[in-house]
C-alpha cells in the first residue's frame, strides 16, 4: 500500500511538473508566486542589464557538458553550466572576454559585444596530453566568493592523485581529511568526523545510493576508486534541501557519465591493489557503458608494515558499472551498479561469551543500484526521477579453536528510495527546484548462527521497519547584485512500524509490561520541518561575507564503542525510546580572492547545537542485546570552531594551508546514578580535537615530474583513564567515573608523492605514468590507542611505580610506508 501511494504521488508530481512547464512557457508569474509562497516577497527587477547565455557541447560526441567553467574576465565572475550545458548571466552593456574550460578539454576564448541579449553555442575538444592537475581546483575561479552556500568543499577526480596516501592508493576520504573542518577517526582510518560530529552523522552517497561503511581493509582505504569518479561534494553548513537524514554533513560522490564515442581503457597496477576501467559505446549515440573494478590481495605485505599484522589476512574488491541510454534528445537514462566486498582475518579483538576462538574474520558486503531518468522540457526546465536500492551486510565470523566449526554473527540494512525532482531556471537571477522523496528501511538487528557448536545458542533479533516521506524545495535568488539568497525547506514524515515489542521498566531495569505490535502496524511517527538558509553579501568582485543556518533530523543511528567501524556495531532506527537526533547549525564566513583569483583566503566560524545524541551507558554490552534502549542514553551535544584556509591554485608551486580551532562536547541527563556519564557534566566527544593544521605544497617544475608534500598535525584524540581502583576477590579493578578525561599525544605526519610522466606525445594512444609515495616520511610512531594490562611483576616499576595496571601505547605504523603504482590510459 505504501508504494502504491508513492506511484500515485509520482503520477501527480509528473503531471504537476508538466503543467508548471507550460505555465513557464506562457511567461506567467509562477516563479514569482512560488518564491512568494516560500519566502513571502519578491521585489526585484533587472534594470538595463542584458542577458548573456551560452551552451557548451563536447566537440567529439555533441553531448552537452555539465559543470563546464565559464569565466568573464571584465567582472572576474562566472559560473558553471547546468546538466544541459547551459549558463546565463545578466551583465551591463559592454564588451566582454569569455573563457570556457572543462577538465580534460581544450579551453576556448570568446569576445562578446553585449548591446542586446546574446545566446551562443560553443564546442570543446578533448585534450590528448595529460592535464596539469591543481589540487582542489574550484569548479569556477571565484566559486568560493560567488556561491550563496557556505561550507561547501568540492574535488574533481583529477585532484585526488596529488594527495600522498598510505600504500600508494588515491583515496577520497583520506583527501577529505586534509581539508578544514574534516577529521579522521585515527591512524590509517577513513572514518570521517565533520566539525566534531560522530561517524554516523555523515550522509555518504555514491551516485545517490547510501554507503554505510565507506572503508576497505579495516578503514585503511575508502571504497571509491578515482577511475570512475567525476566529482566529490562535501556540504558542512547550509546543506541543500534535497538532502536529509544526517545531522553533521553530506558527502556526495558522483560517478562519471559515460559520454564516449570510442573505446577507452585505463587502470593501474600497484603493490596493494590493481585497477581497471573501461569506457565504450555499445550502440552509437544511443547506449554507452563504463565499468571500473579494483582488487587487492595483501596478506604478504602486512607483516612488512607492522609486526602486529603478521597473522593478518586481508583482501577486498569493488566494482562500479554505469550505463547511459539516450532514447531521444530530451531523455537520458542512467543505470549505476556498485558491489563491494571485504574479507580479512586478524587476532581476536572482540569476544563473545562461551565462544572459544582466537581469531576474528570480518566480512563486509555492499550491493547498490541506482536508476536515474532525466527528462528535459526545455533548456531551463527538467524533471529527474531516481530509484535507489541499497543492501549492506556485515558479518563477524569466529572460527572455533581446534575445530572446523564457525560461529557467524550477521546484520543487515536494506534500503529503498524514490526521488522525483523538478528544476527550473526562469532567469539568470533565479533558479529553484522542488521534489519528493520516499524511503523504506529494513534494519536487521542481528542473528547469531552457532554452526556446529553445542555451547552457543542461536539468537535472532527482530528486524526493524521504518518509512520516511519527505517534500522539499530550494530557491537561489539574486536579490540585488551584491546579495544572493539560498532558501530551502524540507518536511519529513517518519513512521516506525511493527513487528515490535514496546517494554516498560522499573527503576532497576526490570520489564514491567510489554506491548506487541504486529507487522505493518504503526508504532510511532515523527513530523519535522527543516529550514535551510544561506546568504552571500558581496563586498566587491573578489570579496564576500556569507551566513548560514540549517536544521536537520536523523532517524537512523549507529551505536559503537570504537572509532573504527566494526561489524559488531549496531544500526538502530528511531522508535518510542530512541528519538531522532536533531541539529541546528549556524555559520558566518569571510572570503577573499586575489592575484586574478589564484589565491583564496577563507575564514569560517560555526556553532552546532544538537539534541538526542546517542551514546552507550557505562559498561554497556549491546552486542545481540534485545532491548537496546537499556544499554544506551541520549543527550545534548555542542560543537563550535573557527576554520582558516589559504589556497593557491595556480603557478608551478601551488597548494594550501589551513588551521582549525574547534571543540566538541556531549552531556547526558540521566537521573539514575549508575547510568550517568561523567556525572551528567559536559565531556569531550570522541572527536574533540582543539587544534588541527594541514599543509600541502605541489611542485610542478616541468611536464614530466610533479612532487607533493603534505604535513598534518593535530591535538591527540580523547580517551578514558581510570580514576581509581577497588579490590574484588584480591584483584584490583579499575574504576571509571569520567569519560574522555585524557588525551593521546599530539599526532603529526609528513607524506611525500612523486608523479613521473615521460610520454608526452600528443597523439599517442597509450599514455602512462608512475606514482611513488612515502607515507609517514620520518617514521613518526603516532599512538592509535592506549590500553591497560594487569601488572604481575615489578617490570617497568620506574614508570608505573606501585600502580596495579600498566598503560601501553598501541601504534599501528612504526615506519614509513613506501609504495609505487603504474597507471595507464589507452584510447
Amino acid at each position: 500500500m505504501y508504494f502504491m501511494f508513492l506511484s500515485g504521488l509520482l503520477k501527480f508530481h509528473v503531471t504537476l511538473c508538466r503543467q508548471l512547464t507550460i505555465v513557464m512557457n506562457l511567461k506567467t508569474s509562477f516563479p514569482v508566486l512560488f518564491f512568494v509562497l516560500l519566502s513571502g516577497t519578491l521585489l526585484y527587477g533587472q534594470g538595463e542589464d542584458k542577458l548573456f547565455s551560452i551552451t557548451v557541447f563536447d566537440g567529439n560526441t555533441g553531448n552537452p557538458l555539465e559543470n563546464a567553467n565559464v569565466y568573464i574576465q571584465e567582472c572576474n565572475c562566472g559560473g558553471i553550466t547546468d546538466r544541459n550545458g547551459n549558463y546565463s548571466r545578466s551583465l551591463p552593456t559592454g564588451q566582454y572576454r569569455i573563457t570556457v574550460s572543462y577538465t580534460g578539454y581544450e579551453s576556448t576564448d570568446l569576445e562578446v559585444d553585449l548591446t542586446a541579449d546574446v545566446s551562443l553555442e560553443t564546442q570543446l575538444l578533448q585534450r590528448v596530453e595529460q592535464l596539469s592537475e591543481v589540487f582542489l581546483s574550484a569548479k569556477q575561479k571565484n566559486e568560493n566568493v560567488e556561491l550563496p552556500q557556505m561550507g561547501v568543499l568540492r574535488l574533481q577526480s583529477q585532484d585526488l592523485i596529488k594527495v600522498p596516501s598510505g600504500l600508494g592508493e588515491y583515496d577520497v576520504l583520506r583527501s577529505m581529511t586534509l581539508l578544514p573542518g574534516v577529521n579522521n577517526a585515527g591512524e590509517v582510518s577513513n572514518g570521517l568526523s565533520i566539525r566534531g560530529g560522530s561517524l554516523d552523522q555523515n550522509l555518504i552517497l555514491y551516485d545517490h545510493a547510501p554507503i554505510y561503511n565507506p572503508t576497505h581493509l579495516f578503514g585503511l582505504f575508502s571504497v571509491f576508486t578515482p577511475d570512475v569518479l567525476s566529482n566529490i561534494d562535501l556540504y558542512r553548513a547550509n546543506i541543500p534541501a534535497r538532502y536529509g537524514g544526517r545531522t553533521a554533513s553530506v558527502l556526495d560522490v558522483g560517478v562519471k557519465k559515460p559520454y564516449v564515442d570510442k573505446f577507452k581503457l585505463s587502470g593501474g597496477v600497484g603493490l596493494v591493489s590493481s585497477r581497471l576501467a573501461i569506457e565504450t559505446p555499445l550502440i552509437k549515440d544511443k547506449l554507452n557503458l563504463m565499468v571500473g573494478t579494483r582488487a587487492s590481495f595483501t596478506d604478504f605485505l602486512l607483516p612488512i608494515f607492522s609486526k602486529r599484522l603478521k597473522d593478518t589476512k586481508a583482501k577486498f574488491y569493488d566494482t562500479t558499472l554505469k550505463l547511459l541510454w539516450l532514447p531521444n534528445p530530451d531523455d537520458q537514462i542512467f543505470l549505476t551498479g556498485f558491489f563491494s566486498k571485504d574479507i580479512y582475518e586478524l587476532e581476536l579483538i572482540s569476544q563473545i561469551e562461551n565462544i572459544n576462538s582466537d581469531k576474528n574474520r570480518y566480512d563486509f558486503m555492499a550491493l547498490n543500484g541506482t536508476l536515474n531518468w532525466l527528462h528535459t522540457f526545455n533548456e531551463k526546465a527538467s524533471l529527474r526521477s531516481i530509484l535507489v536500492s541499497s543492501n549492506y551486510v556485515p558479518k563477524n565470523i569466529l572460527p572455533i579453536t581446534g575445530s572446523s566449526d564457525e560461529i557467524e554473527y550477521r546484520s543487515k540494512i536494506n534500503y529503498l528510495s524514490f526521488i522525483s525532482e523538478y528544476a527550473n531556471k526562469p532567469k539568470s537571477t533565479l533558479d529553484y527546484y522542488l521534489g519528493l522523496q520516499a524511503k523504506k528501511y529494513l534494519v536487521g538487528q542481528g542473528t547469531l548462527d552457532p554452526g556446529g557448536s553445542n555451547s552457543v545458542l542461536p539468537v535472532a533479533l527482530h528486524d526493524e521497519n521504518s518509512y520516511e516521506l519527505s517534500a522539499y524545495s530550494n530557491v537561489n535568488w539574486q536579490l540585488a547584485p551584491p546579495v544572493t539568497l539560498s532558501l530551502g525547506l524540507r518536511f519529513n514524515h517518519y513512521v516506525f512500524g511493527g513487528p515490535y515489542t514496546f517494554s516498560t521498566y522499573d527503576d532497576q531495569g526490570n520489564i514491567v509490561s510489554a506491548e506487541e505490535f504486529e507487522k505493518g502496524s504503526k508504532v510511532i511517527d515523527y513530523n519535522n520541518l527543516e529550514p535551510r538558509v544561506g546568504a552571500n553579501i558581496k563586498l566587491g568582485e573578489r570579496t564576500s561575507v556569507k551566513l548560514s543556518y540549517a536544521q536537520v533530523n536523523q532517524y537512523l543511528q549507529n551505536v559503537y564503542n570504537s572509532t573504527t567501524p566494526l561489524p559488531t556495531s549496531r544500526w538502530k532506527s528511531s522508535d518510542r525510546y530512541i528519538k531522532p537526533q536533531q541539529s541546528q547549525s549556524y555559520g558566518l564566513g569571510f572570503f577573499h580572492n586575489s592575484a586574478d583569483n589564484s589565491v583564496e583566503l577563507g575564514v569560517e566560524g560555526y556553532y552546532r547545537d544538537s539534541q538526542n545524541d546517542l551514546t552507550y551507558k557505562p559498561g554497556a554490552d549491546f552486542f545481540l542485546e534485545e532491548f537496546l534502549e537499556q544499554k544506551v542514553v541520549q543527550g545534548k551535544g555542542k560543537a563550535y570552531g573557527v576554520e582558516f584556509s589559504l589556497k593557491k591554485t595556480g603557478g608551478k608551486v601551488n597548494g594550501w594551508l589551513n588551521y582549525t580551532w574547534a571543540r566538541s562536547f556531549v552531556r547526558t541527563y540521566n537521573e539514575n546514578l549508575a547510568d550517568r556519564i561523567n556525572n551528567n557534566d559536559w565531556f569531550p566527544s570522541d572527536f574533540d580535537r582543539p587544534h588541527i593544521f594541514n599543509g600541502t605544497v605541489n611542485f610542478e617544475s616541468n611536464p614530466y615530474n610533479k612532487w607533493s608534500l603534505n604535513f598534518t598535525a593535530q591535538t591527540g584524540r580523547p580517551y578514558t583513564t581510570a580514576n581509581g581502583f577497588v579490590v574484588v576477590d584480591d584483584i584490583e579493578v579499575p574504576v571509571y567515573l569520567e569519560r574522555n578525561n585524557s588525551r593521546l599525544p599530539v599526532y603529526h605526519r609528513l607524506d611525500f608523492s612523486w608523479r613521473i610522466s615521460y610520454n608526452q606525445k600528443k597523439n599517442k594512444r597509450w599514455k602512462n605514468h608512475w606514482v611513488f609515495t612515502i607515507y609517514n616520511l620520518y617514521a613518526r610512531k603516532n599512538p592509535f590507542n592506549i590500553y591497560y594490562q594487569q601488572r604481575t611483576s615489578n617490570e617497568n616499576a620506574e614508570i608505573f611505580s606501585n600502580s596495579p595496571l600498566g598503560a601501553y601505547e598501541l601504534s599501528v605504523l612504526n615506519s614509513p610506508l613506501f609504495a609505487i603504482t603504474y597507471n595507464f590510459v589507452f584510447q
